[in-house]
């Protein structure tokens, strides 16, 4: 080895380090050969005069990229027993590989030169206070980073070459396999399958990825280890929200192909590391998108309303979907004064109402506007409530179900249309194939021309198939017309049944309404609201704060008849009627004074025995 004399007795009692690295753990796995070379410059170390025991392998990097610092412990170790002064020589196959990055090898050149420490590889020994070895370790670092940066970008074409075509193997979601072939088919385990179909069918049903993973709470759900040494291996565990959020946003089980929805960028931390961060790209902004690739588990129909529905659910983009709880305009209730949506607070008392508030100074972290108000939600959910089964009164269904008529009409025509065009087109392209099968082969002019025909229309047939397919997947189907008026004149039984669900009535209440507005109001005793309805029509609506309650029949009685009776008498005609107190007892004289007093009802008018009013004793 070049460079001996370099050595000397200063180097020689201190440790020599080798370090030791792979970048990947397939590497690690597959080139052992490597593995053993590295570990094998021990005993170079040795040859070249340091005692075994001051010869020290750090291999805590196996496995780990060397583009970065970060994360790196075994690299960090070095750095760190270089800049104590207790490394006499870094000892390695080739110098660059220490850091393939510029800023990490040129830091740890700097330190060793300030602490007079060797580099050694298979090129000889390199001292860095030594002008010409500093410029050969630069000039080699900067190669290795070229070398990486070429291969990187050879190596991402080809991926992106093989990506276009679908021919790039990428890493399936759960129920998806590779067969021999290298073809993209369905898990044969039918256990497998059933968990990932019981997950889409369980959104449809509730719209929610929670309560997907609340249904999934005492069964597993499976998954497959990728890399160490169970690759592959199929394991069950608990289903998790994010897991949930995954399959739901996965394209391959539509039979489509994905390549680029994940893609990955540097982030320059304030510790001075870099930290690569894996973002995620939109469906329609990804560079590889081939649907039908291989066999689907759900229709791209099913995959684009999941979508809709995950979209309709993300309230940090601003969406209210509907959720557990009685307040009925939880979510799409605004604040008219400063415009701020209305919170919604829950009392922990059984005994306190629920109210809305604004939310202005919790999300905008300003004060609210003096006429920014809290409003019980009772009386406002009560109000909008009736509004709306108002709305659907038999005339209005009426309307609502001649225009539906009206479209379908529309839609029929559009299909029969679309099916006529489809079938021209399939005339001409079978008329260009019987055509070019009855041409003669040797006369290849006329074949080629009526191949080139029978293609296009071929395209053809396709364009009229496609349009075909859009027009029947945009139709709705809609149950027949007696089936919608039944239940439009069960719509108010519907709704105060006990069976339906707080979640269902604010889902069927956003059908038509769009939003709710508290609008100020000086008098604190109304509430005025602004109703604005998805058709773009307004409605305003003034109610008290409180609604009237019912007056009691004890209150009733002694409204009527306690004027011109005693107490005693008014006592005994309330136990007479079988009336009660709150609190299920018996009537008094003392219980039914409290409920004067508590009603402001007004006194007998004549005083009793051995009393007199407050105005004759004055």
């Amino acid at each position: 080895m070049n460079g001996r004399t370099k050595i000397t007795r200063s180097h020689l009692e201190r440790v020599a380090l080798i370090y030791v690295r792979h970048s990947t753990v397939a590497q690690l796995r597959e080139h052992t050969e490597s593995t053993t070379r590295q570990y094998d410059l021990a005993q170079v170390a040795v040859e070249l005069g340091w005692p075994t025991r001051q010869v020290t392998v750090i291999d805590a990097d196996l496995g780990v990229s060397g583009r970065s610092a970060a994360g790196r412990g075994g690299f960090q170790e070095v750095v760190a027993r270089v800049c104590l002064g207790e490394i006499g020589a870094i000892v390695g196959l080739e110098a660059s590989r220490l850091a393939r990055s510029s800023a990490d090898f040129a830091r740890l050149l700097e330190i060793a030169r300030l602490s007079d420490t060797l580099l050694i590889d298979e090129d000889g020994v390199y001292n860095l206070a030594d002008l010409n070895d500093r410029l050969v370790l630069g000039l080699k670092g900067q190669m290795s980073k070229t070398e990486i940066h070429l291969l990187k970008a050879r190596l991402d074409g080809a991926k992106k070459a093989a990506a276009a075509r679908g021919d790039l193997a990428v890493r399936l979601p759960i129920g998806y396999l590779y067969d021999s072939d290298g073809e993209v088919v369905i898990d044969p385990d039918a256990e497998v399958v059933a968990a990932v179909l019981d997950v889409f069918a369980e959104f449809a049903r509730t719209g929610s990825a929670y309560a997907v993973v609340s249904a999934f709470t005492d069964r597993p759900f499976p998954y497959r280890v990728h890399g160490g040494p169970f690759h592959n291996e199929l394991r069950w565990g608990p289903l998790t929200h994010d897991r949930v959020l995954s399959i739901l946003a996965n394209p391959a089980y539509a039979g489509a192909y994905a390549y680029g929805r994940r893609p990955s960028t540097q982030r320059l931390q304030a510790d001075g590391s870099v930290r690569t961060v894996i973002g995620t790209r939109a469906r329609e902004q990804g560079p590889v998108l081939i649907r039908d690739h291989h066999p689907a588990l759900i229709t791209w129909a099913q995959y684009e309303a999941n979508e809709a529905k995950r979209a309709a659910n993300r309230t940090r983009a601003g969406a209210r979907p509907p959720r557990e709880g009685s307040a009925l305009c939880q979510g799409i209730i605004i604040c008219g004064s400063c415009g701020a949506p209305m919170r919604t607070h829950y009392p922990h008392a059984k005994n306190h109402s629920v109210n809305y508030f604004c939310g202005a100074s919790a999300k905008t972290h300003r004060p609210q506007s003096t006429t920014c108000r809290t409003v019980p939600a009772g009386p406002v959910d009560a109000a909008v409530a009736g509004l709306l089964l108002a709305v659907l009164t038999p005339a209005e269904v009426a309307r609502t179900l001649a225009a539906v008529d009206e479209v379908l009409v529309r839609t029929r025509c559009s299909i029969r249309a679309a099916e006529m065009a489809c079938e021209r087109a399939r005339y001409q392209a079978q008329r260009a194939e019987r055509a070019l099968g009855q041409v003669e082969p040797e006369n290849r002019l006329v074949a080629r021309a009526l191949e080139a025909r029978w293609e296009t229309a071929l395209a053809a047939l396709a364009d009229a198939e496609a349009v075909l397919a859009d027009l029947r997947a945009a139709s709705a189907q809609l149950p027949t017309r007696p089936v919608l008026e039944e239940l439009i004149a069960d719509v108010e039984a519907l709704w105060n049944a006990a069976t339906t669900a707080d979640r269902d009535r604010k889902r069927l209440l956003r059908t038509l309404i769009a939003d709710v507005t508290v609008l100020p109001e000086p008098d604190h005793d109304r509430i005025r609201l602004g109703i604005r309805w998805h058709t773009g029509a307004t409605d305003t609506l003034t109610i008290p704060t409180r609604p009237p309650r019912p007056e009691l029949p004890a209150v009733q009685l002694i409204r009527e008849h306690g004027t011109a009776l005693p107490d005693a008498e008014m006592v005994a005609m309330l136990n007479s009627h079988g009336l009660t107190t709150a609190r299920g007892e018996p009537f008094t004289i003392a219980a039914m004074c409290w409920t004067r007093q508590n009603h402001r009802l007004p006194a007998p008018s004549t005083p009793r025995t051995g009393e007199i009013t407050v105005a004759a004793a004055a």
